[in-house]
């Protein structure tokens, strides 16, 4: 695939995580509870995968490979639960679009310092001139959003 395919999967996967936001806000209004609607979205999570496991049949990993992975690779799931519990908690408060814009905008600077410091197994990418306007403006428009 190329640069563009890639560019386009991401951002569809934006597009799934402002529908996620949306539907748990309301499953949390649903439910009386955003603890309810963060433990359900994540059953059926738990739910499809396990679908997709059974249907695909991968190969599992060995005893020693589970063993042998870093500490931090186990807290996908755990932030997971924190992004859906903050989507069903936040979305109602806020706007999708706010809440999404927030989102983008504590992962874009969360991701710089993971590229320029090359943690949690990525390789090195400097932060540039060019990187840190591109958040000033993404970091703007989320001011935009939010109070205009």
């Amino acid at each position: 695939m190329n640069q563009v395919t890639y560019m386009l999967l991401a951002a569809a996967a934006g597009s799934c995580i402002a529908l996620q936001a949306a539907a748990n806000s309301k499953f949390r209004q649903n439910l009386d509870g955003p603890l309810w609607a963060a433990y359900f979205s994540i059953c059926g999570t738990i739910l499809f995968a396990s679908v997709a496991m059974l249907i695909l049949r991968p190969t599992p990993p060995s005893w020693e490979t589970l063993r042998s992975t870093q500490w931090w690779n186990w807290i996908g799931g755990p932030l997971g639960t924190l992004i859906v519990l903050a989507g069903a908690t936040l979305v109602r408060e806020l706007g999708a679009a706010a809440f999404i814009a927030l989102v983008v905008g504590g992962q874009l600077v969360c991701s710089l310092l993971l590229d320029n410091f090359a943690l949690m197994g990525l390789d090195e990418k400097a932060i540039s001139p060019g990187k840190i306007g591109g958040a000033l403006l993404v970091i703007g428009g989320v001011l935009c959003i939010k109070f205009l």
